[in-house]
């Protein structure tokens, strides 16, 4: 059976500002809505895809410096943006077959959590990119 090992440190890029150095999970979801197209006489159900939506999930440190978290993220409230991620920093320049590139434009950012605080913990928050335009750049 075959598999394939790399280790998870992804780059992060949220409006051309590297978040990378404050990120600590990043999932991309690509979905397909399921349309029933079963007809008359149909013994299963048939789907076939609709409408497509992207999503970008991040898990960030929260940090109130300049060019950080906040800094990046507050103004993009109810707006869309790009968003790039890769499994590495690299793959976000050079992307090739094993640091792939993807890009979602056009994403709306929906919410920012502007604080969440725990005492005894660092303050992270998780943000989700929604909608635009998934693309995958592989070279």
């Amino acid at each position: 059976m075959a598999t394939s090992t790399y280790l998870s440190n992804p780059g992060v890029l949220v409006n051309s500002v590297s978040l990378t150095d404050q990120c600590t999970s990043a999932t991309v979801t690509n979905t397909a809505e399921a349309l029933e197209s079963t007809a008359f006489g149909g013994t299963s159900r048939v789907f076939v895809a609709g409408l497509y939506s992207q999503e970008i999930t991040l898990d960030l440190y929260m940090s109130y410096a300049a060019s950080e978290t906040y800094a990046t993220l507050a103004a993009l409230v109810g707006t869309t943006t790009t968003v790039k991620v890769s499994n590495t920093v690299a793959g976000l320049t050079t992307p090739s077959a094993t640091e792939p590139c993807f890009t979602l434009t056009g994403a709306y950012l929906e919410a920012l959590p502007v604080i969440n605080a725990n005492m005894g913990e660092l303050s992270t928050i998780s943000i989700t990119f929604k909608g635009g335009v998934l693309t995958t750049a592989v070279s």
